[in-house]
């Protein structure tokens, strides 16, 4: 399986070594002669200055002249990364995980044929690349919030400078973005909440149905609520007067839209686990839970990376569009190609060795109330909580915050701000392919001993990003917790609701737990619509000190979930 991977993954490295001008462009640089003179300009213009009797002293003006020549060159625009030149990290990442992977020694007492290990590679990754683009069609109204905040209520561009100096004598429409921070809080905070409401139908609906369905379904719908988001953007932004009373409700129409969305966003997880559940032995899940971060990781790197470079190349309203075309392409796939179980594509299927019954399927109340009488489940849920507030609470804010603080702080533009997906990728990536390695090879297969060892690091993180968070090292640190708190949710939502819920349950499972992952999201988004400053105000939102509710916040939530880590230290289900 893995040297189809590895293969692959390396000839799409050789691609992306190949000089690519057309995919990417690079932004003009001064000349060495033009970046002088603009550097000496200043100088020459503050020397009749000195010159002047009871004006400037010479000493200052002499002062005023170095500083300006030497801050003259950082205007100096950097070439930009073509698309494949983005991407090369990513590729080399996976190559070396696919090799890594692919010498691990063999799982004792699980011997599958080489055709059954090829089938399931093709079962996994278009349900995978679904999976990632769905966070694509999910994350893109996070990476569209900055575009929207650039236009205010008259769907014109804002005026930063002049709203900043003279904000309360102007007109509100004309100062007024047209989504602030609250605005976006509230729009994620209806999403997450619907989100983590949906489990109550859609997992039992799963566990009825098949995780094909619930993919199909997921991408479908996903894909028509993505069409109608960029129909709205569209409509505010191009339809003039006619579209004014569409701005003054944008908050509430794409909150009822990105609802709608997250609806069917639901089926995504429920869909991945419960169609991969038959196919991996109990032994096999850690590193299927290394297989889960890398997707999220890369479904992180096309929303984020790819979703802003829509942004700048083309109108605003793509960034829903093209989503909503890669789904429908992989709707297409996965009716095709995807089976339930491995009996489905006529190969055997097997014992697990997890808690999978072959009795009677249970009614969806029953599964619920024994799930939910499960102190095991009801902890890693708790735990997940903690996941869904601390995860997006660093995905979704960072970029806000050093945007927005970028006058003082000077973080917009630097290797984090730019490469952020990537970043998050890589990090996803790294923290999923250890916590599953370690899972399955050094704790039996447990997940709780390295969900405490991965939250005890956010904790540390978070402590520390306290004191950090207004320096230029805090790019990195919120880096190193994402690779944490990104390695629990694989390990805890893609494997252990395998564990513990079994093949015919795994969906309600799954559901409960990804349902709790997306509450702490809505518990986060409730909050900081409140705690973090308004940009409405750019006074306010630019002050780095009115920012430190954004890593304080973070610190008992990690800390807690820790502590709900060390119960499940020596869990691990029985087999039926």
């Amino acid at each position: 399986m893995y040297k189809i991977i590895s293969s692959a993954l390396l000839s799409l490295l050789i691609i992306s070594a190949i000089p690519a001008t057309s995919l990417g462009e690079t932004a003009p640089t001064q000349a060495p002669e033009a970046a002088a003179q603009v550097a000496d300009t200043p100088a020459n213009e503050a020397a009749p200055a000195a010159a002047a009797p009871e004006a400037v002293a010479p000493a200052e003006a002499q002062a005023q002249a170095t500083e300006a020549a030497t801050a003259a060159p950082a205007q100096v625009e950097k070439p930009k990364k073509s698309f494949l030149e983005k991407l090369a990290p990513i590729f080399i990442l996976l190559v070396v995980v696919a090799i890594v992977l692919g010498r691990l020694p063999a799982v004792e007492g699980v011997n599958h044929s080489a055709a059954y290990r090829k089938r399931r590679v093709f079962n996994w990754l278009p349900l995978g690349m679904t999976y990632a683009f769905l966070y694509m069609g999910r994350y893109n109204i996070k990476v569209s919030q900055h575009a929207f905040g650039d236009k205010n209520l008259l769907g014109n561009d804002l005026d930063v400078n002049a709203c900043g100096a003279a904000g309360a004598n102007m007109a509100a429409d004309l100062c007024t973005p047209l989504m602030t921070n609250p605005d976006f809080a509230f729009i994620f905070m209806v999403g997450t909440w619907v989100y983590g409401c949906s489990f109550l139908l859609n997992g039992p609906l799963t566990d009825r149905l098949g995780g094909k369905f619930a993919i199909l379904t997921g991408a479908g719908g996903a894909a028509v609520m993505n069409l109608l988001m960029g129909l709205l953007t569209w409509y505010a932004l191009n339809g003039g007067e006619d579209g004014q009373d569409v701005r003054s409700n944008f908050r509430y129409l794409m909150a009822a839209l990105y609802g709608a969305n997250m609806y069917f966003q639901s089926f995504g997880a429920v869909a991945i686990v419960k169609c991969n559940a038959p196919w991996f032995h109990l032994r096999e899940r850690g590193v299927f839970g290394a297989i889960f971060g890398i997707l999220i990781s890369l479904g992180i790197y096309f929303a984020f990376d790819i979703g802003y470079m829509i942004i700048e190349s083309m109108a605003l309203e793509m960034v829903f569009f093209i989503p909503t075309f890669l789904l429908i392409i992989f709707w297409f796939v996965d009716f095709f190609i995807v089976r339930n179980t491995p009996g489905e594509a006529g190969f055997e299927d097997f014992n697990l060795g997890d808690a999978s019954t072959d009795g009677e399927r249970l009614p969806a109340r029953q599964v619920f109330a024994m799930m939910l009488k499960n102190p095991i489940i009801i902890t890693i849920a708790c735990i997940e909580f903690c996941s869904g507030f601390l995860r997006q609470a660093i995905m979704q804010w960072y970029r806000t915050f050093a945007k927005q603080t970028d006058a003082v702080l000077g973080l917009k533009g630097d290797f984090v701000y730019d490469n952020w997906g990537m970043l998050l990728c890589c990090a996803g990536i790294m923290g999923g392919v250890m916590a599953g390695v370690i899972s399955d090879r050094v704790f039996q297969s447990r997940r709780g001993p390295v969900a405490g060892i991965l939250y005890l690091g956010m904790t540390i993180g978070a402590v520390i990003l306290t004191f950090i968070y207004d320096t230029p090292m805090v790019g990195g640190m919120v880096v190193l917790m994402s690779m944490c708190v990104i390695g629990v949710h694989g390990m805890l939502s893609g494997t252990a609701s395998m564990d513990f819920g079994g093949k015919q349950n795994v969906g309600t499972a799954v559901g409960i737990i990804d349902g709790f992952v997306y509450a702490g999201t809505g518990v986060m988004s409730l909050l900081y619509m409140f705690i973090l400053p308004d940009d409405s105000n750019p006074m306010v939102s630019g002050n780095p000190e009115n920012w430190i509710s954004w890593p304080m916040s973070m610190i008992p939530i990690s800390l807690l979930g820790f502590l709900l880590a060390t119960r499940v230290w020596n869990a691990k289900p029985k087999a039926k």
